[in-house]
């Protein structure tokens, strides 16, 4: 366990790792702006004194202390991606270094403007020195331990994010990868272009399930494997299925998560679409408004909104749009008449081409 902490503390942290924020952010300047006056308004109240509370100590030891606090953040923010790039030992002793030096440097600018008219050198108060320094050591250790265990604290909690995302993604029934087997056997001997596309499309999608769960693509990307999934299924369906895109008002940049709209279309088809012999019709229609996407799905022939598949896929992709674009978004599903409707809200800005 030794070499284990000696050799972390020599080795760098960079990216998400580092345990130092970022200390140009007005959040965190105003987070120790607070912390560092609080601190003073204690050591204040702790003072004895005779008459009333003195406003003029206060007014004094926050000056002390906010410039210390201000430039020690500033100075911490600029050596920020220096560190980063430095063991963390190292990274660790030049925090200590930058805030117990300037409270070091305050102490004697402060006598110094105390005796300042005074005939002869100021005296060193080596007994203050002392003191101020070993504050600043104990305060900074406190910081550095907060910063270290809400790192660890984020850390975790993207790591069960992420895995939360993995298991909502990988949802690819196997009953659709027999069907598109055997769609793609019966095609080989007759029609064997169609056999090959078949097969590209198929390892697109399963390439796209794959993928990092919390990578938002585009919805160009997410069209197009789309349409690779509804010709796998236009192979053993026929006739039977037709699908309407009226989709032109979604920008092929626009932030989409992959495997979002197909398990909509994959329930159209499979409670709404396969059991009736004649088959019937899928309609998609998209807009982008006032930074809010809006996408409706709704197939012909009754389809039960709590048959226990749909609601899953339903729950699974209102877990994935809440996690990636926040509370805003939303999934909703009803029935109206001869026809299901899904449809799904999110904001999100679409980035400049």
């Amino acid at each position: 366990m030794k070499n284990g902490f000696w050799s972390l503390l020599s080795k760098p942290q960079a990216g998400e790792d580092f345990f130092l924020p970022d200390l140009c952010s007005p959040v965190a300047v105003f987070t120790l702006v607070v912390l560092a006056e609080l601190m003073v308004l204690v050591w204040v109240l702790a003072q004895p004194v005779a008459e009333g509370f003195d406003w003029l100590q206060l007014a004094m030891a926050s000056l002390f202390v906010q410039w210390i606090v201000l430039l020690s953040a500033a100075l911490l923010c600029r050596l920020r991606n220096w560190m980063r790039r430095r063991p963390l030992g190292l990274a660790i002793a030049c925090c200590y270094a930058v805030v117990v030096g300037l409270a070091l440097l305050f102490t004697v600018l402060a006598d110094w403007v105390l005796y300042q008219g005074m005939a002869g050198t100021p005296p060193l108060h080596t007994e203050q020195l002392l003191r101020h320094g070993l504050i600043a050591l104990i305060m900074t250790s406190m910081l550095l331990r907060y910063f270290y265990l809400q790192q660890q604290w984020q850390s975790q909690n993207q790591a069960a994010l992420q895995a939360r995302l993995q298991s909502l993604q990988s949802r690819i029934r196997p009953h659709f990868l027999f069907n598109s087997l055997n769609s793609i056997v019966s095609l080989i001997g007759t029609q064997p272009d169609k056999a090959e596309n078949a097969v590209l499309d198929l390892s697109d999608l399963f390439r796209a399930n794959l993928a990092d769960a919390d990578a938002v693509a585009t919805w160009g990307e997410e069209y197009r494997l789309c349409r690779g999934y509804l010709r796998i299924e236009q192979y053993r369906l026929g006739e039977r299925l037709q699908v309407q895109w009226q989709v032109d008002g979604l920008p092929d940049n626009l932030p989409f998560p992959l495997l979002t709209l197909q398990p909509l279309l994959e329930n159209a088809i499979l409670h709404g679409l396969q059991p009736c012999i004649a088959g019937g019709d899928i309609q998609v229609s998209g807009h982008y408004r006032a930074g809010r996407v809006e996408l409706l799905v709704s197939n012909s022939c009754p389809q039960q909104s709590e048959h226990q598949g749909a609601s899953m896929a339903l729950n699974n992709i209102r877990a994935r749009l809440a996690a990636l674009f926040g509370p805003a978004a939303q999934v909703e599903a009803w029935q109206d008449g001869p026809r299901y409707f899904s449809r799904l809200v999110y904001p999100c800005k679409q980035p400049s081409t």
